[in-house]
Parts: structure tokens; C-alpha cells; sequence
């Protein structure tokens, strides 16, 4: 579907040449279109608004805001619009520009002060910004952002980068986008969620013979499609039909983190689930979740046998990265199984790069990703994508860069992202949980591409069904009922 493909703005603005020039719509025409579906969204999102104030920059976004006072005003909205810098001459943007002077509209300046209004609307960059606002048009993103009043972004908030998220300096906190032509990757991962709010989409009426021939940079995981990768519950069947993990970590005082994988693995629906942790633990984890077939393990030998009877491996969860946890994870890697690798598994694979199983998924978070692709957290948040299919590539692994708009990428660069999941998963143990869902879906037989993406769409709409009393103290084990549920194509409430 063309609404969950994501684009490059270098895509995005092909798409708009091609509607011009080989099928024939005026460039005007388009930027009427863009102006006429954004307000019709201003109207239904915000039906008692009666007045509203645009700011517009000197480009086609900017040409879109003209448009768009041009219509408020003809429907007897109280409309005013501030000019951070005049259009170019000839152009599409001086055009509207000079028909909103020519329906009797005024131009601020940008001394102006911002005129109170039920809706503001900034049209002031789109797409064609790359570095930090500066000077007038920084001054007006804050003082928009200050006035505490609803904020429509046309096609993408001012600041924020439309094909990484990323913001450097400031950026527009719209409380919804109304994105066109085609979805912008940018505008679902990293920065955006704070800067976006509602994303909506409209096309302005290009032929779908323009976006023919042309792949989607990225894809919105589908809830629908992913309900149809899970592996279906026959009737004659027993434990050993849906898999066995091997959990393996807890180091001293780490107990926790790998009962919530071993957990996690078995509420999705692995079979069996064992776990290999430190004979100190053993004891708890029994008595807590006796489903669990935990095990004293010292040492690579006494792990050998454990390796032997399971399909898929976790590992790292509380592994720790002192002899004991290196051992573990250089054995558990020899096995060639299906493996997850998380936590300090990524660190001892950022010391000790070894070979990988064919069936191998990387879950992680900024900080691991820097240290396994040897650059730092910020140079990973300045571009999610190059990032992931980085790690993909390098480990020749499926790569799960977790964050705001989870990324899944696949070893030939394909790229997915997850649209759920909420700022209350930033918890201790989410990340544990996560890694014994992919881990429980390769069990049952799903590859690695497609348990990772499962498990990321599993693990976000479990966090978001817990978060629905309140997002502040989710833990993670408030999952693993909605994860059970969602497993079963069940309702959550």
C-alpha cells in the first residue's frame, strides 16, 4: 500500500517533477491542491476554530501557506500571515503570494509580533531544510512553538530533517502534519514523534503511474500482515512442535533481566524455554516461573548440553562482560543456531567480532549501535538509517535499532519501521522482553527478517495497550499479558 511506503525527500521530489512533466499538472495547481487538503484537515481537526495565523518562508512551503490564508480567509476565517522571507520572483510561491495580496490578505513582517490566533500553521521550511534554522526563522519556530496554541506543520515541521528525524537546533512541535505527495521516512523515527504529532497523508491527486517502478526506501510495519506471519496452532501437536530457547544469561545480581526473556519467549509461544544463568539464581527463578528450566551453568561445558537440545538462542540479558558471560556468548555463537543477541552479547561482539549464525538478530539501542559500528550515540541519532543498515550490513545480520520508531534492517538493505510503542517502555527490562519475543517467534519457525519485525510490532503494541493507564511506571512485566493476547490475535484491553 502506498500510504505505509515511506520515502526519501530526493524520491518525494522525483514524484512531484514527474506529475509536472510528464503528466501535466501545473505546478500551481499542485500547491492549490496541498493548501486546500490542509486546511480541509485544519477544519475537521479543529471545527470551532475561527481565526488563524501563518508563517511562511520564501519557498513552494511557504507557497502553500499563502493558499492556505488565501482559502481561510474566503471562509470567513480572521487570517494573518507573517513573511520570514519574500518568494523568489517567477515563482510558484510569488504567485500565491501575490493572489493572497490580490484578495485583499496583509503581509507581516518578520518584526511583527505573533498575532493570536484558534489555529497557527507553519509553512515555513517543507522539506528543503538540511542544517540548523538560523536567525528570523529560529526566532519564529520558538515563538510559535512558545504560544501555546494548536500548530499545523504543512508537509513536514520546520527543523526537522524529512529523511533522518533528526533536529539540530530547533523544529516546529506541530500538533499534526499534513504530509503530501508521499510519506517522508524522516517524519516516523527518531525526533519526530516529538516534533510531527498526527501524521496524515495526501497525494494531491498524482497519477499512481508516477510512483510506479520506483521501491520504497522504508515500510510501516502492517498490523494486518503481521497477524499473518504467526505461525498457526494445529490441534495435533505438542511442546517440541513450537520450538526450545536457550535463555541465556544472569549474571550475578542480573536474575531478572533473563527471567523476562525466558518469559517473554514463552508468553509468545515457544514451546520450551531453558535457561542458562548463575546457580545462584536458580533457586528464584524456579520458585517465580517454574514454566522456566533453569540451570546452574559455570562454564562452557556445562553449557554444551543445554546447546545441543535448543533450536534458538537468546542471549545477553544480564550476561555481563567478565570471563564467565564472554565464555557463554563465544560458545553460544559456535552452536551456528538461530540466535537474538542483546545487551552485553553487543558489547562482547563490539570487543570480539566473530562470526555470526546465518539466522542471526542484533537488538540494539543507540549506545550498543555506536560502539558496534565504532562511532558515537549522536552520530547514530543524526541519521537512524544509515545506521541500522550499517549494522546489517557489517554483521551481515538483521539489525533492530531500538528508539523512538523502532528500525529493522535486513542484510540487503531493506528497511521497516515500527509506528508503535511509547515513552513509558523506556524502563528497565523492555529491552530483555524484546529480545526473548524475537527470540520465541524464531522458535516457531519464522526466519529472522520476520520474527524481528513480529517482535518489534508484538513488543510495541503490548507496550501501548499497558500504557493505557498511564505511560509514567509501566514495567515490563506489564506486557506479557497484552503480549499473549496480541499472540492469539485476541483484543487487548
Amino acid at each position: 500500500m502506498k500510504d505505509r511506503s515511506l520515502y526519501t525527500v530526493a524520491q518525494v521530489r522525483a514524484f512531484d517533477r514527474a506529475a509536472i512533466e510528464r503528466y501535466g499538472i501545473d505546478g500551481y495547481v499542485l500547491m492549490q491542491r496541498a493548501a486546500a487538503a490542509a486546511f480541509a484537515r485544519l477544519r475537521a481537526r479543529w471545527p470551532h476554530a475561527r481565526s488563524v495565523t501563518v508563517a511562511c518562508g520564501g519557498g513552494n512551503n511557504g507557497g502553500d501557506g499563502y493558499v492556505l490564508a488565501r482559502l481561510a480567509r474566503a471562509a470567513q476565517f480572521q487570517v494573518h500571515l507573517v513573511s520570514l522571507d519574500a518568494p523568489r520572483s517567477g515563482s510558484d510561491a510569488a504567485r500565491a503570494c501575490a493572489d493572497w495580496i490580490a484578495a485583499g490578505g496583509a503581509v507581516l513582517g518578520v518584526d511583527a509580533p505573533l498575532p493570536d490566533a484558534d489555529v497557527l500553521v507553519d509553512a515555513i521550511f517543507g522539506t528543503g531544510l538540511t542544517r540548523a534554522p538560523e536567525g528570523a526563522a529560529r526566532h519564529w519556530i520558538e515563538t510559535l512553538n512558545a504560544a501555546a496554541r494548536p500548530l499545523l506543520a504543512l508537509d513536514v515541521p520546520s527543523g526537522l530533517d524529512a529523511d533522518t528525524g533528526a533536529v539540530s537546533g530547533a523544529a516546529v512541535c506541530a500538533a499534526e502534519t499534513v504530509s503530501f505527495v508521499a510519506h517522508k521516512r524522516g517524519l516516523f523515527t527518531g525526533a519526530a514523534a516529538d516534533h510531527c504529532g498526527v501524521v496524515t497523508l495526501d497525494d494531491l491527486g498524482i497519477p499512481a503511474a508516477a510512483f510506479a517502478g520506483t521501491k520504497a526506501d522504508a515500510m510501516l510495519l502492517d498490523a494486518d500482515a503481521l497477524r499473518a506471519w504467526l505461525p498457526v496452532r494445529y490441534n495435533n501437536v505438542h511442546k517440541g512442535t513450537f520450538g526450545h530457547v536457550l535463555a541465556i544469561g544472569g549474571d550475578s545480581g542480573m536474575a531478572g533481566a533473563i527471567r523476562l526473556a525466558g518469559e517473554a519467549a514463552l508468553r509468545v509461544g515457544a514451546g520450551l524455554v531453558s535457561v542458562a544463568t548463575r546457580g545462584a539464581h536458580v533457586t528464584a527463578l524456579n520458585a517465580a516461573r517454574p514454566e522456566l528450566m533453569a540451570r546452574a551453568v559455570d562454564g562452557p561445558q556445562e553449557l554444551d548440553t543445554m546447546l545441543d537440545r535448543a533450536t534458538v538462542i537468546a542471549v545477553g540479558p544480564g550476561l555481563g562482560q567478565r570471563a564467565w558471560g564472554h565464555a557463554l556468548w563465544y560458545s553460544a555463537l559456535a552452536s551456528g543456531k538461530p540466535t537474538v543477541l542483546d545487551a552485553d552479547a553487543l558489547n562482547l561482539l563490539a570487543r570480539d567480532a566473530v562470526a555470526l549464525p546465518a539466522q542471526c538478530v542484533l537488538t540494539p539501542h543507540p549506545g550498543e549501535a555506536a560502539r558496534l559500528l565504532g562511532c558515537d550515540a549522536q552520530t547514530v541519532a543524526a541519521d537512524r538509517f544509515a545506521a541500522v543498515r550499517a549494522l546489517s550490513r557489517r554483521f551481515s545480520a538483521v539489525a533492530v535499532l531500538k528508539g523512538s520508531g523502532t528500525l529493522i534492517a535486513a542484510p540487503d538493505g531493506d528497511v521497516a519501521i515500527c509506528p508503535w510503542g511509547n515513552p513509558g517502555m523506556a524502563s528497565g527490562g523492555m529491552g530483555d522482553v524484546l529480545t526473548g519475543v524475537i527470540a520465541g517467534l524464531l522458535a516457531q519457525g519464522l526466519d529472522a527478517w520476520h520474527a524481528a519485525r513480529a517482535g518489534v510490532a508484538l513488543h510495541g503494541l503490548a507496550g501501548d495497550a499497558a500504557a493505557r493507564n498511564g505511560q509514567a511506571g509501566s514495567l515490563a512485566g506489564d506486557l506479557f499479558e497484552p503480549l499473549r493476547r496480541l499472540r492469539n490475535g485476541l483484543p487487548v484491553t
